[in-house]
């Protein structure tokens, strides 16, 4: 099974949960200017949650996907939205792009709002998120 992770981040919160995902599935975690160049079977996409958006980044690098791959598996933080799933569906739908129902999201610290987010607990369980999906798929 082919893996990728790709990721944004202005604060750092996404880049943790990626790595941590990254180093669970044998992937290598990206950011999403280093477009896919290889189909792939799950795509372990990171966002945050800006404004009450995605960043425009990660809505071009959806825009810009030319390989074929299974889905899209949404993980995001945010300190006060609950999630990015819904506009990450959103523009993937727009391209044809099957996007997981499951999805992981957790709080992350901006300045003194949820100091220290995502913590360790959080990436023990989006390790265990990104095991408990891929033995899901098999």
């Amino acid at each position: 099974m082919k893996i990728a992770v790709r990721y944004y981040t202005r604060t750092g919160n996404t880049k943790k949960l990626a790595d941590e995902i990254a180093e669970t599935v044998g992937a290598e975690a990206k950011t999403v200017n280093e477009k896919l160049t290889d189909d792939v079977d799950v795509l372990f996409l990171g966002s945050s949650v800006y404004a009450a958006g995605v960043d425009a980044q990660v809505k071009k690098f959806i825009e810009d996907i030319d390989v074929t791959f299974g889905k899209i598996v949404n993980f995001s933080t945010a300190a006060i939205l609950k999630s990015t799933y819904s506009q990450v569906k959103k523009l993937a739908d727009k391209r044809g792009i099957n996007v997981s129902s499951r999805e992981y999201h957790c709080r992350g610290s901006f300045g003194p709002i949820h100091r220290g987010k995502p913590d360790a607990a959080d990436l023990k369980r989006v390790s265990q998120f990104a095991k408990s999906f891929l033995e899901g798929k098999r």
